[in-house]
This record gives C-alpha cells, sequence and structure tokens, in this order.
C-alpha cells in the first residue's frame, strides 16, 4: 500500500509524484493508494493521482484510493474527475 503525505500540494507535486511512479512499478498486480493522511492539498492532489492511476493502468495493474478526505472528493467532482478517480476510493467511516 503507498500512502500519500500530509501536505500535497503543486510545491510537493513533482517529487511525490516521482516517489510515487517508483513505488508502482514495484506493485504486484494492483497499487493501492492510502490518502488517509492528507491534510494540505490542492488540486495538484488530483493532478497527481490522476497520473498514478494512468501509470498504473498502462502497466495493466488495477488502481484503488483508500479514505480520501472529503474535501479531496469534493474538490475531484468539481473539476468532475470524481467519476475517474473516485469510483473506487471507499469514504472515511
Amino acid at each position: 500500500m503507498l500512502l500519500l503525505p500530509a501536505t500535497l500540494t503543486a510545491r510537493e507535486a513533482r517529487d511525490t509524484l516521482r516517489m510515487l511512479a517508483l513505488a508502482i512499478e514495484g506493485q504486484a498486480d494492483a497499487v493501492v493508494v492510502d490518502a488517509s493522511s492528507l491534510l494540505q492539498f490542492d488540486s495538484a492532489a488530483l493532478s497527481v493521482l490522476l497520473e498514478c492511476q494512468r501509470q498504473a493502468l498502462a502497466l495493466g495493474k488495477a488502481f484503488t484510493l483508500l479514505e480520501p478526505p472529503p474535501k479531496l472528493t469534493a474538490l475531484a467532482k468539481l473539476y468532475g474527475v470524481d467519476v475517474l478517480l473516485m469510483r473506487s476510493a471507499s469514504a472515511p467511516a
């Protein structure tokens, strides 16, 4: 399981994506990203997640986003990418 950092804004996006891209290659059949620790973020977080999903699918791996914060889900809906990114996400209880 891959864990997102507490902060993922435009400032951290490039380094975070680089780290996640390397980790995606090492995953077996599925890429599971846990977003529960994400506290501060902007639309760059969506870009990073969408690129991770694209990379996973290109490698023939399933992609699952776990426990996205409600504000991230709302932001994804605002940008119209919720149907792409959040379809496999489980909201926190």
